[in-house]
């Protein structure tokens, strides 16, 4: 096998642990549920006091997060001040965990269960 048809089937797999499941559909899902909220309330709705509504994307992609940002502190980078980073580093977390709940669901059900047409085998 040529290393662009591994590479291709490697992004194949990748994408089906992270995309293709149940597991991680649901994650992503709620995830996706969460930033409209946090969204929603940053934007259209005013507070006397700041909003805590951020801090619930973070319980959402934790601990990965975390771990983004302590390597990014450790490599003496500005881990909470420059924007761009939290948000990078929110989508490689959940997207992470996403591919985690899809290998471990994989994990669960045994290696070559697929779905399949007839599932009593007849």
């Amino acid at each position: 096998m040529s290393d662009q048809a591994a590479d291709k089937q490697w992004l194949r797999t990748a994408a089906r642990l992270t995309f293709g499941n149940t597991a991680s559909r649901i994650y992503l899902g709620l995830v996706l549920a969460v930033a409209a909220f946090v969204a929603v309330d940053t934007l259209f709705v005013s507070h006397e006091d700041a909003s805590l509504a951020g801090v619930w994307l973070f319980f959402m992609a934790a601990p990965t997060v975390f771990v983004f940002l302590i390597g990014s502190s450790l490599a003496s980078a500005d881990a909470g001040g420059a924007a761009w980073f939290v948000h990078l580093a929110l989508v490689l977390s959940v997207l992470a965990q996403a591919w985690a709940l899809g290998w471990f669901s994989q994990l669960l059900r045994g290696p070559g269960t697929g779905r399949s047409a007839h599932p009593q085998g007849a």
